[in-house]
């Protein structure tokens, strides 16, 4: 992972949505998308809905860096979200979280 305190951290996530309930879950992912632009360290947050997947949802973060993407993850607006996210969507919000490391060819 690129955590170091100088090298943004990339954050790449996927979630599905409980049978039914696709709506509500893209509303609500929605919702969270332009406050979590506003966190303090945001580099880029996107949300998308994978095509031909209704329901299945991804979210594309870049932080300046781990401490940034920290400060995100413990805001007391992402501790009252993670309750309703739960109730929107399959399985367990960790199962679909992947930390990119960049890379660059030789040379």
């Amino acid at each position: 992972m690129n955590d170091t305190k100088n090298r943004y951290v990339t954050v790449l996530w996927e979630a599905r949505a409980k049978t039914g309930r696709e709506a509500e879950m893209k509303a609500f992912m929605a919702a969270a998308v332009t406050p979590s632009r506003n966190d303090l360290g945001n580099i880029d947050y996107e949300a998308r809905e994978v095509e031909g997947q209704p329901g299945t949802f991804i979210i594309y973060e870049r932080w300046e860096n781990r401490d940034a993407l920290d400060r995100h993850l413990n805001a007391p607006r992402m501790q009252e979200l993670v309750p309703q996210l739960l109730e929107l969507m399959e399985g367990s919000i960790e199962e679909g979280i992947r930390l990119l490391q960049p890379f660059r060819p030789a040379q």
